[in-house]
Parts: C-alpha cells; sequence; structure tokens
C-alpha cells in the first residue's frame, strides 16, 4: 500500500534533538530543516549579496547561519534571526559545532553540501 498524499502532508517528519552545550550551560533544541528552508538558506549561502552577507565572509558565517536556521523553542520558532544570527557566530565554535553537527544530520546535509555551498 502506497501513502496518499494528505497522508504526506500530515506526516510530521521535522525532526527534532535536544543537543546539550556545555559551553552555554544548558540545552537547545534543534530541528531540521523543512525543504523550503533548506532552499532558502541554500540561496542565501549561493547569492553574491546573501543577504548583506559578502561570498567571500560565506565560510565564516556558516556555522552561525546553519546554527540559526535549526535552534528552535518548543513551539518550532526560530531563536536567532536578522543581526542576533552575526552575535551567535562569535560564540564559542566548539558549541556552535556541536549545534551545526545535528542540524547537518537533521536536515540531510553532507560535507559535500557545505563545501559547495561555502565554495571550499
Amino acid at each position: 500500500m502506497y501513502l496518499s498524499a494528505d497522508e504526506i502532508l500530515n506526516a510530521d517528519d521535522l525532526q527534532r534533538q535536544p543537543v546539550e552545550v556545555p559551553e552555554w550551560g544548558g540545552t537547545v533544541l534543534v530541528q531540521g530543516m523543512s525543504g523550503t528552508d533548506r532552499d532558502k538558506f541554500e540561496a542565501a549561502m549561493l547569492n553574491d549579496s546573501m543577504d548583506g552577507i559578502a561570498k567571500d565572509k560565506a565560510m565564516e558565517m556558516y556555522r552561525a547561519r546553519l546554527a540559526a536556521a535549526c535552534m528552535v523553542d518548543e513551539n518550532g520558532k526560530r531563536l536567532f534571526q536578522g543581526a542576533a544570527v552575526k552575535r551567535l557566530g562569535e560564540k564559542s565554535a566548539q558549541a556552535l559545532t556541536r549545534v551545526v553537527d545535528v542540524a547537518s544530520r537533521l536536515s540531510g546535509l553532507t560535507d559535500d553540501d557545505a563545501q559547495e555551498l561555502t565554495g571550499n
């Protein structure tokens, strides 16, 4: 038996995982991106303007942008947007990597995807 369109559209398929971040003194909730969110994330990274971020700064902002795209509250609302993403990038690289590793896995981002997005 195959899934119907309604079954697919009504499936709760965005995975979430709590991530312990000792550097921040607690746990954050990381949610995988939807297809639309991932398309927007990739388009922003590949766009020359990158929403105000110079293309040569892509790798510098990659961890913060990915972490911000995936850290949510209990209701699925993003914790960081706009200027707060830059400030997030100034936090511990080790802490961000903890979040980014889970965000990448839950969003289906591979190392090859990251290299393509950052031009490395």
